[in-house]
């Protein structure tokens, strides 16, 4: 009896045991720890890019040489009695001021020679006009009689006429040479050289020494193949900036004059020359240009319109990166058609708004996600989370 009724309890026990163990096993289980999502898509930064308008500034460098420069030679032969006391190397002397004077006795004797030549070769004119008004009133008291040339005093008056005429070209002549006696700055000058001295005797064409004119300079800047491109169509009157470097360095405005019209044979560049007025200053009070000084001139080119400015880090072998819509790097090619400084120009490649990537990661490849630095990716977030979700 016993042995029967074991027989059916125990399986209700070993049951009721078990769901027991099933029950607290579920009970003590801990809950699954949630996994966390992480988002390896690389962090860029990225800068929208904007088309502007550009204007084109064209750099070189030149050498300051005057204007002209002149070697002075005396005009008449003599003793030099005195020279302006700014006639020295280095000194500086005003148009028209008076460099040095040759003895002038001989020449005044020979103006007022010729002045007295002159006035004797007119006495002879007025006395051989007169002769032939003799002549010619007799013809009209005897109409009928034939009358020759010379008789009218025809020749005798042409002959005076020219002795007037000679005496005058020696008398133009005798006063050129008394004026040469005096020689003159011919313009605004540097003295470079001076080779004469008080008693000095020198002979006609004898070199005196040199100018250069301080009136208006010149710099003659050649300009590389990449830059001509930008030059205005029209060259002459454009406004340049001249700038000496260094420690006291100055600016000064300058005009471009005018295109050499030749191409180096070697260096394959053209030349501009670009005027300074007063460049020692001496009207304008403004700081002086030395010639022979290495200045830089600038000045502006043509005006590029719809023209993207990058920095030259971002452009490789004329490409940059972007981050399409799809927050994914997208290569473009772009088209680089001016370098300056530390900046490229950019003409084609790139559209207004164009989400420019400034940071890239260490191996970009084309169609990889990235993520903006500074955006929160809502989208992007939501679907790695579902994602995960499906997976556990």
């Amino acid at each position: 009896m016993r042995t029967t009724i074991l027989k059916w309890t125990l399986p209700f026990v070993a049951l009721g045991l078990g769901i027991v163990g099933f029950v607290g096993i579920n009970a003590i289980a801990q809950e699954p720890e949630k996994k966390e999502i992480v988002d390896t898509r690389p962090v860029v930064k990225v800068e929208a890019v904007a088309a502007n308008d550009h204007q084109v500034i064209i750099n070189s460098y030149g050498e300051v040489k005057p204007l002209e420069s002149t070697r002075l030679s005396a005009q008449v032969s003599g003793e030099v009695v005195s020279w302006h006391p700014h006639f020295v190397v280095g000194g500086i002397v005003a148009r028209g001021e008076t460099l040095f004077t040759i003895e002038k006795d001989n020449y005044e004797a020979a103006l007022l020679q010729a002045q007295a030549e002159l006035a004797q070769a007119k006495s002879q004119l007025i006395e051989e006009q007169a002769q032939a008004q003799v002549a010619a009133d007799e013809v009209k008291r005897f109409p009928g009689k034939e009358r020759t040339a010379l008789f009218l005093r025809e020749p005798q008056v042409l002959s005076a006429q020219a002795s007037v005429k000679s005496a005058q070209a020696r008398l133009k002549r005798a006063q050129r040479d008394l004026d040469n006696c005096e020689v003159t700055a011919p313009y605004d000058a540097l003295v470079v050289s001076r080779d004469i001295g008080v008693g000095q005797y020198i002979n006609m064409g004898t070199q005196i020494g040199e100018l250069n004119n301080i009136e208006t300079a010149e710099v003659i800047i050649p300009i590389a193949g990449f830059d001509s491109v930008f030059l205005p169509e029209r060259v002459k009157g454009i406004t340049a900036t001249v700038i000496k470097t260094g420690l006291h360095g100055f600016t000064r405005q300058a005009v471009v004059d005018r295109d050499l019209g030749i191409v180096d044979s070697a260096t394959r560049m053209s030349s501009l020359v670009v005027r300074i007025d007063d460049p020692y200053g001496l009207v304008n009070k403004q700081q002086a240009i030395k010639y022979g000084s290495y200045v830089q001139v600038n000045f502006a080119g043509t005006m590029l319109n719809n023209i993207y400015r990058l920095p030259q880090e971002l452009v490789n072998n004329q490409m940059v990166w972007i981050v399409n819509d799809e927050q994914q790097l997208e290569p473009r090619k772009v088209k680089v058609i001016r370098e300056e400084g530390e900046f490229f120009y950019i003409s084609d490649g790139l559209e207004a708004d164009d989400q420019l990537v400034i940071t890239l990661p260490e191996y970009p490849q084309k169609g990889m996600a990235v993520k903006i630095a500074g955006v929160q990716d809502v989208k992007k977030v939501d679907a790695l989370d579902s994602a995960t979700t499906e997976k556990l």
